[in-house]
C-alpha cells in the first residue's frame, strides 16, 4: 500500500530547498505527494523563526490538527525546520500530538524517525547542538545538509531551482536566531555544488539560485587552495544547460569588485544582486550589530553603479527595530529615494526569543507606530519602482517563462490562450498572454504598460521568410 505525505513550507528560500530534499528522500522510501492533509498518512510542517507571525501561524495550523489526530492516530505528524531546532520540546508541550521534531540540520534522520515511531518507540526529536554546546567542529558537523537530492515535482517550476552553497550565519546580528537555527557559517565543497548543479542541468534547469545566508561571504578552504564566489560562478558557468545563475542573500562588506566584475563579464550572471540594508540609520544599524555604516554601504552601492551600471538591486528593511526614532526612520526613506531599489523586503520588528535583542534591547516602539513606518516605506518604494518600470515602456525584455500568473492558475486547461508570467535576467516580472505550451521557454517579450511590480507586455513575433527552393 502507497504512503502518502502532505508538506507545508513557510519561509525562505532555503525551507523551500529543505522541503525539495525532504520529499525527494521520502520518494526513495516509498512515499507519494498528496495535496491536502486529509489525504496524508504523514503530514509535515517545514517552519520559519524570523519572525514572531510566522511562528504563530504554524502553531495555529498544528491546534486544528489535534481533532484529526485523534480521530485518525495512525497519521503522523511532524514539525521541521527553524522553529523545530529553536522550541525543541516546546512544540511537544504546545502541541502533544506531534510526533517528530527535526531541525533543519537534521533532516536527513527522517525517515528513520519515521520508523522509530511505527515500531511503537513514542516521540522523536533530532536537533543540531547549540552554538555553546560543544567545540565549533562538532557544533558545525550537527549542522548537516543533504546529498543532492532532487526532485523537480516539488519547484515552483521545473526549469528554476535553489542550490545551497552556504550552511548557516557567523554575523549574529542581535534581531536575528539564523546563528542558532542554521548553526556556524560553512561553505559546501566546490564539487559537491558542480555535481549537484549538473544533475540539475540533467533535470531541464535553466536557471539556478545559489542560497546562503550571506552567500557573497562564501569561502571554502582545501589542500587545493580556496574558492570564493567569484571563482565558483566561473565554474558554474561552463556547465551546459544552464541559462541564467543568481545568487542570494549577500552581505554588504564582501560584495568585492572582483565579484562585481565577475557577474559582469559572465554572460549566464544575472546583474540582479540582493543586499539588504536593513536601516538608513547608523544608530539603528549599529544597535542591530549589522557591521557596517550607510556610508559603508553606499560605497559598496556606488561600486556597483560603476562595474555594472545596469545592475537590478533589491534590498530588506526592519522598521521599529528597538530605539528607532522618526529621524531614524526617515533615514531609511531617504536611502531607499537615493539608491531607488529595483524591490524591497519590509519588515515590522519582532522580538526572537535566544537573540541578543530579545536579551539587551528594548522593544520600545508601539505596534501602530510599527505599522504605519511599514506602511510609509512600502509607499515609497513602490513609487521608486513604478517611476524605474516607467522608462521600460517600449524596451524588449528577455523572459524565463514560468508558467500561468496568479491570475491564470484556475483557468480552464483547454483554453487556447492565458496569461502567462516569467523573469528578466534582473529579476522583474512580466507577465503577458501566450499558452501554457511556452513554460521553460525564453522569449523576447516587449513592455507595454507597468505597475509598480510588475511590466506588462507581449511576445515580440519572430518574422519568418519563406525561401524558395
Amino acid at each position: 500500500m502507497t504512503k502518502t505525505v502532505y508538506i507545508k513550507t513557510v519561509g525562505c528560500q532555503m525551507n523551500v530547498l529543505d522541503s525539495e530534499m525532504v520529499i525527494a528522500d521520502l520518494k526513495r522510501h516509498g512515499y507519494q505527494v498528496v495535496d491536502t492533509p486529509r489525504e496524508a498518512d504523514l503530514l509535515l510542517y517545514n517552519t520559519c523563526s524570523i519572525r514572531e507571525q510566522a511562528e504563530e501561524k504554524t502553531y495555529s495550523a498544528l491546534g486544528k490538527l489535534r481533532d484529526t489526530k485523534a480521530n485518525n492516530p495512525d497519521k503522523k505528524i511532524g514539525v521541521l525546520g527553524c522553529m523545530a531546532q529553536k522550541d525543541q520540546e516546546v512544540i511537544f508541550r504546545r502541541a502533544p500530538f506531534v510526533d517528530m521534531i527535526v531541525g533543519p540540520g537534521q533532516l536527513h534522520s527522517l525517515p528513520e524517525m519515521i520508523s522509530k515511531v511505527d515500531a511503537g518507540e513514542g516521540r522523536q526529536m533530532a536537533v543540531s547542538m547549540g552554538r555553546k554546546d560543544g567545540k565549533q567542529s562538532l557544533v558545525a558537523r550537527s549542522h548537516e545538509t543533504f546529498d543532492p537530492l532532487r526532485d523537480p515535482a516539488m519547484r515552483p517550476t521545473p526549469f528554476q531551482a535553489y542550490l545551497r552553497i552556504q550552511i548557516g550565519c557567523d554575523k549574529f546580528c542581535t534581531y536575528c536566531v539564523v546563528p542558532n537555527t542554521r548553526g556556524p557559517e560553512q561553505g559546501r565543497a566546490p564539487s559537491e555544488i558542480i555535481s549537484e548543479a549538473r544533475i540539475l542541468a540533467e533535470q531541464g534547469c535553466l536557471e539556478i539560485t545559489l542560497l546562503g545566508q550571506t552567500v557573497n561571504s562564501y569561502r571554502h578552504r582545501s589542500d587545493e587552495g580556496e574558492t570564493d564566489l567569484a571563482a565558483l560562478l566561473e565554474q558554474l558557468h561552463e556547465i551546459d544547460g544552464i541559462r541564467r545563475l543568481k545568487f542570494v542573500t549577500s552581505y554588504p562588506k564582501d560584495m568585492s569588485r572582483r565579484l562585481l566584475e565577475t557577474v559582469r563579464d559572465l554572460p549566464k550572471c544575472s546583474p540582479y544582486l540582493h543586499v539588504p540594508a536593513q536601516s538608513g540609520s547608523d544608530e539603528v544599524l549599529k544597535r542591530m550589530k549589522r557591521g557596517y555604516t550607510v556610508a559603508e554601504y553606499m560605497e559598496m552601492f556606488e561600486r556597483i553603479e560603476d562595474v555594472i551600471p545596469n545592475a537590478a538591486v533589491s534590498s530588506d528593511f526592519i522598521v521599529g527595530f528597538c530605539g528607532e526614532t522618526d529621524e531614524d526612520f526617515q533615514k531609511s526613506v531617504a536611502l531607499v529615494e537615493r539608491c531607488r531599489f529595483k524591490n524591497s523586503f519590509i519588515f515590522q520588528y519582532s522580538v526572537r526569543g535566544g537573540t541578543k535583542a530579545a536579551e539587551r534591547l528594548e522593544d520600545d516602539v508601539p505596534r501602530e507606530v510599527k505599522a504605519a513606518r511599514n506602511h510609509e516605506l512600502l509607499e515609497v518604494q513602490n513609487r521608486v519602482s513604478k517611476e524605474h518600470h516607467l522608462k521600460m515602456i517600449g524596451s524588449t525584455v528577455e523572459v524565463l517563462v514560468e508558467g500561468p500568473s496568479k491570475k491564470s492558475k484556475n483557468a480552464d486547461p483547454d483554453a487556447p490562450a492565458v496569461q502567462m508570467t516569467g523573469r528578466t535576467h534582473c529579476d522583474r516580472i512580466v507577465v503577458f498572454d501566450g499558452n501554457r505550451r511556452q513554460a521553460g521557454q525564453v522569449l523576447d517579450v516587449h513592455i507595454d504598460e507597468v505597475t509598480s511590480n510588475t511590466l506588462i507586455g507581449r511576445v515580440r513575433q519572430v518574422e519568418v521568410v519563406s525561401i524558395g527552393l
